[in-house]
């Protein structure tokens, strides 16, 4: 089977946005070149993207282009967020504990970050929270330190920057302002064997600016169908 040839014009835009759409991560323009061949260049798609991000823009689709983690995804308009949010609040919910909260914010701030060091801070071994924060692809680790014992270096993942909305770690707010972030996501998920120390109530992780659906392998109850992509609050 012979491949297609190169979409031009219109047809262009309208594979750019099919692509993205089916996309599961944010897709980057040379992503989308490799896909479609024939001559297309970077600036091409890119040229794509502008157009299809004026035409969500436009009209009256509930839906936006989105930025993000140095790609590019559809999203949910920031005016259709509460229901949007309210939608999958029923459906799933993705929650983090307030320890797991704790020790992402320093992974997020202090990476690359040991195990000791955490607990430095907290004074509560992170061990079980940070267990479940890889599990949930929040943090990841970046190698070993070079000291004695040689401990584990975590930092944040790409996927922490597409739950947060984040282009990258420079869009961070202040420490200050963090505890403001994590109140904005809508989800939840408990993070099993966390060191809670008996709070009940687990913390929603935020995102900043958007509504975005839980994904499947932080979702208390597995779909196998997968949620549309969402966006933004201000």
């Amino acid at each position: 089977m012979s491949e297609p040839e190169a979409p031009s014009g219109r047809d262009l835009v309208a594979a750019v946005g099919a692509v993205i759409f089916a996309s599961a991560d944010p897709v980057e323009a040379k992503e989308i070149v490799a896909a479609l061949g024939g001559d297309l260049t970077v600036q091409h798609v890119e040229q794509a993207i502008d157009r299809l991000e004026q035409t969500h823009r436009d009209s009256d689709t509930g839906l936006i282009v989105e930025r993000v983690a140095g790609g590019v995804r559809l999203a949910t308009r920031k005016d259709v967020g509460p229901w949007v949010r309210t939608f999958f609040r029923q459906r799933n919910r993705t929650r983090l504990s307030p320890a797991a909260l704790e020790t992402l914010a320093i992974v997020a701030y202090r990476q690359p970050v040991t195990s000791p060091e955490i607990q430095a801070i907290r004074g509560k071994d992170p061990t079980a929270s940070l267990k479940g924060l890889a599990e949930k692809k929040l943090v990841t680790t970046l190698g070993r330190k070079k000291v004695v014992g040689s401990p584990l270096l975590y930092g944040t993942s790409r996927y922490f920057l597409e739950h947060f909305g984040l282009n990258s770690l420079d869009d961070l707010p202040s420490m200050q302002e963090f505890d403001q972030l994590v109140g904005l996501v809508e989800g939840a998920v408990a993070v099993p064997g966390d060191d809670t120390e008996g709070e009940d109530e687990a913390v929603a992780v935020s995102t900043r600016g958007r509504t975005r659906a839980p994904d499947d392998d932080c979702a208390e109850t597995a779909s196998d169908d997968a949620p549309p992509r969402g966006a933004s609050d201000p």
